[in-house]
């Protein structure tokens, strides 16, 4: 069976608890990283499905492996590849699509509440609010095909599906360890940041013991819900071995026969 493509961009920026999900329900998948490599795969139907996580660099960069990352979702739009995008992977979806991505009015960093429509309530099992963790300042447009999944009070659009393809601008991998990381390695950045929707360091640490575990639960339930969707391998039942073996044995006489 292929195996699902994640598109991981910085060395601190993985997949998290989607990668225990992965590996719970034993679905296959390879880690790529375009920004390192300088490229990026071609094909969707190399995959099984495609997750794009976040990244330092901007959507709208004119880059090399950003091109060619976006190539590859379009393929996957093409041929209704499952894709889960989480910030900047949502914004290269959006991008995909036709849809413009811009700087968000303010930077949008910690813990804040986002609403969920109610078509996304029932497709991936969630309530009609959470918590969740963000780090971002671009946004994006929701694309003409798509549906608004997610929005905010300093964000209005927080999440999009199309079919097969979501994306969510906030982040539902991240782990309390991850978290951690990313405020040691931000910290001059947080120091920078300004805004009604910036939290220092201190007040994103301060919430992580408050919000992670239901981050954890909505998560879940999301990934499973996206994971649900990807295509099964096809199994046909034989009623005994004996049965499989006079099948071929048949098969080749029929192809003997064709030959001479």
């Amino acid at each position: 069976m292929k195996p699902v493509a994640i598109l991981q961009h910085e060395a601190s920026q993985g997949p998290g608890i989607l990668l225990d999900h992965l590996r719970q329900q034993d679905i296959a998948h390879v880690l790529i990283d375009p920004c390192a490599e300088g490229a990026a795969p071609a094909n969707a139907r190399d995959y099984r499905g495609i997750i794009v996580l976040g990244s330092n660099h901007c959507a709208n960069e004119q880059l090399q492996w950003i091109n060619e990352e976006r190539c590859l979702l379009q393929s996957a739009l093409q041929h209704d590849i499952p894709v889960l995008g989480h910030c900047f992977g949502a914004q290269m979806l959006a991008r995909a699509m036709g849809a413009g991505v811009w700087r968000n009015p303010c930077a949008n960093i910690g813990w804040s509440e986002v609403r969920i429509t109610p078509c996304a309530q029932q497709l991936m099992n969630l309530p009609a609010q959470a918590t969740i963790f963000h780090w971002h300042y671009d946004t994006f447009d929701i694309p003409k095909a798509a549906r608004r999944t997610m929005y905010g009070q300093h964000c209005l659009n927080k999440g999009f599906v199309h079919g097969r393809q979501w994306a969510f601008q906030g982040h539902l991998e991240v782990t309390a360890d991850s978290v951690r990381q990313w405020c040691g390695e931000g910290h001059h950045e947080l120091l920078q940041a300004r805004g009604p929707a910036v939290q220092s360091a201190a007040q994103i640490l301060a919430r992580l013991p408050q919000h992670i575990g239901q981050l954890h639960a909505m998560a879940l339930r999301t990934y499973k819900a996206w994971t649900d969707q990807l295509d099964r391998p096809v199994s046909v039942l034989c009623n005994s071995p004996s049965e499989t073996v006079s099948r071929f044995r048949l098969k080749s006489n029929e192809y003997l026969h064709m030959q001479l």
